[in-house]
């Protein structure tokens, strides 16, 4: 009973790490799109500069989670509740990268006048965002039908995606002055596609916790 009691303690820690690293990463998204709809360099700057608390968290996962595998030698659920949790954690983490490297484009902007208004990527922004409370959410609640979700989600985004590339690239087209920054946003949509596509791993993850099974929620 007391191994049990000390297991379930490090897992709780677990989670809340967890959940602490899903709070930041949402948070680092929606301001690095503040960023971007204003051009705000010391917000962009600011962001880059918050990576590594993110970081620093994943390696405290993987240490706990190390630890508990090592002095609790979990099996069957307890165990995949560890490695989910591994697994999360780099998602989480390369998502906090992609939200840098959208906070990298505010930089290269820096000067510049928005070539048109941003609609389609902050509605991008929005839905990654909210993915990721929901993926997170998956795992601490064993919630398998919050997880398939992500994959209906996932298509949005990447028709929203689809749609950004073919009016940027009609831009381009029509006045070739815009093809710097029109690359530039496409890249911000294509690391938005990407961060989706890591909320539907931590789906897949959730899933696997609940029934030793991972589907595939990116098709």
């Amino acid at each position: 009973m007391v191994k049990r009691r000390e297991f379930d303690l490090g897992l709780e820690e677990l989670q809340s790490l967890l959940r602490e690293m899903g709070t930041r990463v949402e948070s680092a998204l929606t301001e690095s799109m503040n960023a971007l709809k204003t051009l705000d360099i010391a917000k962009a700057k600011a962001i880059i500069g918050s990576d590594l608390e993110l970081n620093n968290l994943e390696v405290k996962i993987t240490e706990l989670g190390a630890k508990l595998i090592a002095t609790q030698q979990p099996v069957a659920k307890d165990l995949r509740s560890i490695l989910a949790a591994f697994k999360i954690s780099g998602d989480l983490e390369r998502m906090g990268d992609l939200s840098v490297d959208v906070a990298k484009v505010v930089l290269r902007l820096d000067g510049q006048t928005l070539i048109k208004p941003l609609i389609d990527l902050p509605r991008m922004a929005e839905i990654t965002v909210q993915m990721t409370k929901d993926a997170v959410n998956s795992y601490l609640e064993e919630n398998v039908d919050l997880a398939y979700k992500m994959a209906k989600d996932d298509d949005t985004v990447d028709a929203l995606y689809s749609q950004i590339i073919r009016e940027l690239f009609t831009m381009m087209v029509e006045d070739p002055k815009t093809i710097s920054q029109s690359m530039l946003l496409s890249f911000v949509g294509r690391y938005l596609e990407r961060f989706a596509d890591h909320a539907t791993n931590i789906g897949e993850s959730a899933v696997y916790l609940v029934t030793g099974k991972r589907p595939d929620l990116n098709n």
